[in-house]
Formats: structure tokens, sequence, C-alpha cells
């Protein structure tokens, strides 16, 4: 008998988008991190008997009869859900829980506030994370979490029914993970892997030292704004602009070809592994590279980035306590990655017990799923990275003109096919009603 799971998730970890269709269509949900969990959290369900389908997002109302015939679970793998600017889109998932009958499983969600912690940033939205939270645990034993802030913060709300189980990227290859230094020291022609949040406007002078320092840098973003920026340049908006972060086009890591956007994790860890060291802001863009073997080190700026960073024991400091001097050779020569491989099975363990809590099968105890699994990523061919367009060579940017000449023509059938919709409803109504039965005898 086969599990029927809803998974809460943008795109099938082998539903292939080229660049311009995944910018278009926002394939990548915003941020191409959001595709590291699930896909690492569809990798862990997709036994042999589990049939998974991906949400795209969508949260339809509509759609609860259809959901309660046609799934088992729901599995909702969430990132900073709880945060004030998301807090419209739970609201809109909980009143679509409210109305299942069938279990429903929330995978990995945290709050987002500053590194302290600040329980009264949160009051704004205490009500509707309750809501969230209280329609879960009536379709389930507990609700995971990502750390202990989050769960603290659940508890204020009077909630006990919390798993800390940090984020499914992290059990990837179940409860192997090995993250070992290839040098005892990182020389500047070291391969630097860097990560930047835009809004995160301290990083300027560190990205503007290690560029400089460090020749073989690369800067991996993961927004779907800067996507289009490769793709397509500036937007109107940004042309001519320039800023200390890697945002425009006019910035040198772009103008010296040395940013490079995955559209998928598989291509992204292939390209980490061949790094010596990565460290930058954004959380997922570190598990990826530890995920890949890559010694790892992240800039914590915020209580989502801190609490997976405590849970995983990956190597951080608090943003505030970064200076601008700051070497990568030092954040290299301080990082221990003890904790993080020696804890990593107990880890597993607590993800492996909250799957079984749930009544969720798990890949890495069903035979060969996972290997199979893995099989399939290496058999398909998944697009390479992104580069600044003034890199790329002029066959990519032909067959880019080309898709967009194609999708501009495919827009224009469809304006014209609404218009003349449009255009009979006008005329269907200006014909009075015995003359319309007439015509339709």
């Amino acid at each position: 008998m086969h599990q029927r799971i809803l998974m809460r998730a943008k795109k099938d970890p082998f539903d292939v988008r080229g660049p311009e269709e995944a910018y278009e269509g926002n394939w990548i949900g915003e941020n191409n991190g959001n595709l590291v969990f699930s896909h690492a959290a569809h990798k862990l369900l997709r036994t042999s008997t589990a049939r998974i389908t991906s949400t795209e997002f969508k949260v339809d109302l509509r759609d609860a009869d259809r959901i309660n015939e046609q799934y088992d679970v729901y599995v909702i793998p969430l990132a900073n859900a709880f945060r004030r600017s998301y807090a419209h889109r739970i609201e809109l998932m909980t009143k679509l829980v409210e109305r299942l009958r069938i279990p429903v499983v929330v995978f990995g969600v945290g709050v987002q506030t500053d590194i302290h912690g600040d329980r009264e940033y949160l009051r704004p939205i205490d009500d509707v994370v309750s809501r969230f939270v209280r329609a879960a645990l009536e379709r389930g034993p507990s609700i995971g979490v990502r750390g202990e802030i989050t769960a603290q913060y659940l508890n204020t709300l009077g909630f006990s029914a919390v798993d800390v189980i940090g984020c499914p990227s992290m059990f990837l290859h179940g409860d192997q993970l090995r993250v070992e230094k290839s040098a005892p020291a990182l020389s500047t022609d070291a391969r630097v892997a860097l990560t930047v949040s835009p809004y995160v406007k301290s990083m300027a002078k560190i990205i503007a030292s290690h560029q400089a320092r460090y020749p073989n840098l690369r800067y991996l973003p993961q927004d779907l704004k800067t996507l289009g920026t490769l793709l397509y340049g500036d937007a109107p908006q940004d042309r001519g602009k320039t800023s200390a972060i890697p945002i425009h086009t006019s910035h040198p890591l772009f103008t010296q070809d040395k940013v490079r956007m995955f559209l998928d994790p598989w291509t992204w860890m292939d390209y980490l592994a061949g790094f010596d060291f990565a460290f930058g802001t954004r959380i997922h863009g570190t598990i990826t590279a530890l995920v890949a073997g890559t010694p790892g080190y992240l800039f914590a700026h915020d209580s989502r980035t801190l609490e997976l960073a405590r849970y995983f024991d990956i190597p951080h400091r608090l943003m505030p306590d970064v200076p601008a001097d700051v070497d990568a050779a030092q954040l290299y020569a301080e990082a221990d990655y003890t904790g993080l491989n020696t804890g990593h099975r107990a880890r597993y363990e607590v993800m492996r017990a909250f799957l079984a809590r749930h009544d969720l099968g798990n890949a890495f105890d069903d035979g060969d799923s996972a290997a199979r699994f893995d099989a399939q990523v290496r058999e398909t061919v998944f697009p390479p990275a992104v580069r600044p367009a003034s890199a790329s060579s002029p066959e990519e940017l032909l067959a880019r003109i080309q898709w967009l000449r194609d999708r501009n023509a495919a827009l224009g059938d469809d304006v014209r096919e609404l218009r003349d919709q449009r255009l009979r409803a006008r005329v269907r109504r200006a014909v009075p009603a015995p003359v319309r039965r007439m015509l339709n005898r």
C-alpha cells in the first residue's frame, strides 16, 4: 500500500527548469536555499511505497476536499516562516490546514527575530502563529522546529508538543556527514566561496577585502532578483547604480565573472565540493557546503541562522562580533568541526524518531531507496551555474534571446485569445436572450 504524500515544495527534485524559466516562474521559491531543505525532505520521505507530490507553493482553500480524498498526509517543510512579513501566508495556510482531515506534519519551522530572541518583536504574530500551531497539533502529535529559540517561543505561547529537529537539509545523506579541512591553513590562492544576504550591509567591507585578497573567490547568490540581474542585467530602476554589496552588474564580482548561481542543490553541491572554504551570512549556503564536505563558516545575523548553527554545531560568529577586517584565513583556523561531525548521528536519530512518531517512512531505513534517489540525481542533467550575462558565450546569449522571443510570441497569443474571448462575451451580452436561444438551437 502506497503512502500518498502532499509536500509543500516549489518543485520536485527532478523537475528540471532552465534559468529563464526558473526566473520567470520563480521556480526557486524566491531563494534557492528553499530547494535545499525541501529536496532533502523529499529524499528522506521517498521510500519504495511513498508517492510524493509537490504543491508548487500553491495554497487554495477550494482544494481541501480534493487533498482529503487524494492524499494520506500533508507534509509542510518550512524555514523562517514565523516572521512578520510572512504572517499573511501563515494565515492562509492555517485556513487550509483547518479544513483537512488527514495528518499534517510541520517539518523544521523557525521563528525570525534578532540574535537575542527579542520576544516583543514577535508579539504582533502571536495569534497567527498560535492558530497555525494549534491546527497542526490537532492533526499530529508534535510540531518540528529548527532550534531552541523557536521551541522557547512556542512554549511561551502555551505549546509543549514541540520537537527540536533542526533542518532536513543537514540529513541529505542520513546519518553520514564528515567535514574536514583539506589543508592546515587557508592560503590566498585557496578556492573560497562567499555568501551574502544583500540586506546585511555590514558585509560590504568584508566583501571588498576578500575580493582583493583571494583571487579564486566566488560569490554564490541565492535570491531571485540576483538571478534576474545575472540573466538580463540590471532592472530599469537599477541601471547605472553602484553598491558595495554585489547586487548590480557594476560590482567588481560581476565584471570579473566571479558570480555563480545554481538552480538545483545537486549542481551547487558538486561545485562547492571543489572548494577549500565557504563563509558568509546565508545559512543554507553554509549548509550546502557542509553537506558537500566543504568546511563552512556562518555569520549568524538573526535568530533563524543562529539557532541552526547552535543545534548542528556549525562554526559561527554573531554578525555584530565580526570585525570589518576579518580574514577568511582566521575563520578557517578557528573553525572546529568536531561537534558537527561527532554529534551528527545523534541528531539524525532525533529526526528519525520524529518521522516514526508521525508515521512517515524513512528512505534510509527502506532498503536501497536512498541510493536509488542518488542514482536518479546522477542520471539527470541539470542546468549549469548561471554566470553574469557579460561573461556568457554568444551561443548562450542567443539562446536566451530566442527564449525571450518565443515567450513573447506565446504571451501575445494568450493576449489575443483573451481579447477574443472578451469580445465574444460582449457580443453575447448585446444579443437579446430570445435571439441567443434561437442561435443556440
